[in-house]
């Protein structure tokens, strides 16, 4: 298992050939790596699509329902555990939600 971060497809990268995108992760953009998926799902990648990445490459086409459900795994990941032991931890920040 990989961890996934989710992130919307913004452009097409020319040249590269055709394997790089650029894609907003919670407002910053990255540039990406479209190797890993399979061929029809490269051909089908378009601006607006979400993808889930991981070490710099689309690992899988993904919804919208699905980002959300990957950010909030992320943001549940973030936060401290709450035991009578460690009452004095505060909950990290939050991430932003996706869309």
């Amino acid at each position: 298992m990989c961890l996934g971060i989710p992130g919307q497809v913004v452009e097409m990268v020319e040249g590269y050939n055709n394997q790089l995108v650029w894609v907003d992760v919670v407002g910053a953009r990255r540039k990406v790596n479209l190797g890993m998926l399979e061929d029809a799902d490269q051909a089908a990648l378009a601006p607006g699509d979400w993808v889930l990445l991981h070490m710099g490459f689309v690992v899988q086409r993904i919804d919208q329902a699905g980002a959300e459900k990957a950010m909030n795994g992320l943001e549940l990941m973030g936060r401290a555990r709450n035991t009578d032991d460690d009452e004095d931890l505060a909950p990290s920040e939050s991430l932003p939600r996706v869309g």
